[in-house]
């Protein structure tokens, strides 16, 4: 097994017998191309022992998980003890105490990244609630990191045991249910694409919808005309990809050299991605990219359905990787020489009837509140309007009234000049 630690896979050979998977193949969610010498078979090539590309994990926290990665692996304490560790005592959190002997200079790195991790979810909360109108509001974040389980809130200046322990059981709990959520994800898709065919549907007159209905069939109809699929991770699969993408005779066929070939990363191990890279000829029979009948979302739904079903029949003691052993043992079942056919997707829909109902329902609970804001936000733009316009009626009113009095001043009536009496009568103005 790998560790939740062994994302840019510097340790390499260290880490396959030792300990957590979950982050290494979880990171190389996206199928490859089969890229293959197909001269060279009985002996492979050796591949350099170069880190995988960075691929992000999707997890909200994933700089922050990669950034204590990078710097555990500095210390080589840490790296001694890791090879010594075997998967339960990971989760059990024995590998989280060896914090506590990890080199200075690593810890006061690991306290930093700590720091600005709590700071950077202050930042989100204070944005969040700006965003929902509570600008004026006392904001206890203490209280809200009580949401982000993936670290310890009560102490945000130092990275400690507990950090580490949390961040371990978060990455893994979180990217087992991956795969959940992706389902999810696509269910909803599936019913939002049909919900807006129907919305579709009831915008155009009889003829118009004849027509579309008839469209509608013909593509179904020619999505479904494809060459025979061969069950995911059975011997006719493998043999193909053997002859079609290796260039090999397939009764040459052999379980050990062929995962060898396509174990593209020599670490003795198929991870998800190379996993996924096998199926890359069956789903070229279902979906094309330039037909208007397939959906390339469904394409990458179908290729985590093969993946899924492979990892539940080969990965027995479900690390969520398929070692060489596993491999083999699983080319003597039944199961890998003589397999049922495999249902695709347009033989399995996506979601139930009971399940379209409460989605349609809740799509037309959603619009009924967008149309409640739109009217409330309506009558409030119509009030600040009508506000507007007294406050004009008044200003203007305001500048009549100071007109007037200017125009007053100006017409304001000079006193008669003062008459003076000089003693001998006589009269003058002054």
């Amino acid at each position: 097994s790998k560790c939740v630690l062994c994302l840019q896979m510097s340790w390499s050979q260290v880490f396959h017998t030792s300990c957590l998977v979950l982050l290494v193949h979880l990171l190389c969610l996206e199928a490859v191309p089969i890229s293959l010498d197909k001269t060279k078979v009985n002996q492979p090539e050796d591949k350099a022992s170069e880190p995988p590309p960075s691929v992000d994990t999707g997890l909200h926290y994933d700089r922050y998980l990669r950034e204590v990665i990078d710097f555990l692996e500095k210390d080589q304490h840490f790296r001694e003890k890791l090879h010594n560790t075997d998967m339960e005592d990971i989760k059990m959190g024995k590998l989280a105490k060896e914090l506590d002997f990890v080199s200075h200079h690593v810890r006061t790195q690991l306290d930093e990244l700590k720091r600005q991790e709590v700071s950077r979810l202050r930042t989100l909360i204070k944005a969040k609630q700006d965003i929902e109108g509570g600008n004026d509001m006392a904001v206890d974040h203490q209280a809200l990191l009580k949401q982000f389980e993936y670290l310890n809130h009560m102490n945000p200046h130092t990275f400690e045991v507990e950090d580490l322990d949390r961040l371990i059981k978060s990455a893994t709990n979180d990217l087992e249910n991956y795969d959940k959520e992706r389902h999810e994800e696509f269910k909803k898709y599936e019913m939002t694409k049909d919900h807006e065919r129907r919305e579709h549907l009831k915008s155009l007159d009889d003829e118009g919808r004849k027509k579309e209905e008839e469209h509608y069939e013909e593509m179904k109809k020619k999505h479904a005309d494809h060459p025979k699929v061969n069950h995911p991770g059975s011997q006719n699969q493998f043999k193909e990809v053997w002859e079609e993408a290796d260039g090999l005779d397939p009764e040459d066929f052999d379980p050990k050299t062929f995962f060898k070939l396509h174990d593209s990363n020599g670490d003795g191990f198929f991870d998800e991605q190379e996993l996924e890279a096998l199926f890359t000829k069956e789903l070229e029979k279902i979906y094309d990219p330039t037909n208007e009948e397939d959906d390339m979302v469904e394409m990458e739904e179908e290729r985590l359905r093969m993946r899924e079903h492979v990892m539940n029949e080969v990965d027995t003691n479900k690390d969520r990787l398929v070692s060489l052993e596993e491999f083999l043992i699983a080319t003597k079942k039944k199961e890998f020489l003589e397999p049922d056919s495999w249902e695709t997707l347009e033989q399995n829909q996506a979601y139930t009837d009971e399940e379209m109902r409460e989605f349609e329902e809740h799509l037309a609970q959603q619009e009924e509140d967008l149309s409640q804001k739109a009217s409330d936000l309506q009558k409030q733009r119509d009030e600040l309007e009508r506000q507007q316009e007294q406050l004009n009626s008044q200003k203007v009113e305001l500048q009549q009234a100071v007109e007037h009095m200017e125009r007053l001043k100006t017409q304001k009536v000079e006193p008669p000049p003062e008459v003076h009496v000089e003693g001998n009568g006589q009269h003058y103005l002054s």
